[in-house]
């Protein structure tokens, strides 16, 4: 059976970039981009506060 090529997801790939600069999780990454948005220095700002705080 032949194997469809995997479509790129921008998104996706924006999630795990995020969750991978600052610590947290994927799941924890979109929760904040439901909060603030797409924009990257905001949820890096809010996701360094996230894992201060759970530290």
């Amino acid at each position: 059976m032949t194997e469809l090529p995997k479509i790129f997801d921008p998104r996706a790939e924006f999630v795990r970039k995020v969750a991978d600069e600052t610590g947290i999780s994927e799941p924890q990454v979109r929760y904040l981009i439901s909060i603030v948005g797409y924009d990257h220095s905001s949820l890096v700002r809010e996701a360094r506060i996230l894992k201060r705080d759970q530290q």
